[in-house]
């Protein structure tokens, strides 16, 4: 039996569009908010990962990954400058879909099941100073878990053109 508040997702579930899954998520993930179906693809991560696993394994695989992202959002949650941006967020899903992401373009053979950059970002109103702090969070955690410094500057120039999907407002 399906009761009335399960309707939404039986639905979102028997979607496709364009020939790709779409889907709420590509499974179940407990724990995080249910988000309109949207096509699931690698592209979305918005960029290309590295040949060989080389990165992946300067970055210390995926646990060292899983550092790395709960050590920034854990920062950016707490710094004034960042703080607000994560209120509304499903923390579980963006930790998740940012590990994947991560995985994916340092060449850990994951795959990403998040939304696109600019679908993920569109809402947000995201400013440079915004994207500067969490660079700098980024950093501080890859410098924490280790990660060459040459290493962290292959990485971030990898996901820099992804700035003009995620900055959506200009000024202070």
């Amino acid at each position: 039996m399906i009761c009335r508040s399960m309707v939404p997702a039986v639905v979102a579930a028997g979607l496709f569009v364009a020939g790709a899954a779409a889907a709420q998520d590509p499974a179940h993930h407990p724990g995080e908010e249910a988000v309109e179906a949207y096509a699931v693809a690698d592209a979305n991560a918005g960029a290309t990962p590295f040949a060989g696993t080389a990165m992946f394994e300067a970055f210390h695989g995926q646990p060292g990954i899983d550092r790395i992202v709960d050590a920034m959002l854990a920062a950016a949650r707490a710094d004034p400058r960042t703080a607000d941006i994560f209120r509304a967020t499903d923390i579980a899903r963006l930790s998740r879909t940012l590990k994947e992401q991560f995985c994916y373009v340092l060449g850990g053979g994951c795959g990403y099941t998040g939304r696109s950059m600019a679908d993920a970002h569109d809402d947000l109103g995201l400013q440079p100073a915004d994207m500067g702090a969490l660079v700098e969070h980024l950093q501080d955690a890859m410098a924490a878990e280790g990660v060459p410094f040459h290493t962290q500057n292959r990485f971030l120039a990898r996901l820099a053109p992804m700035r003009r999907d995620i900055v959506t407002r200009q000024g202070g």
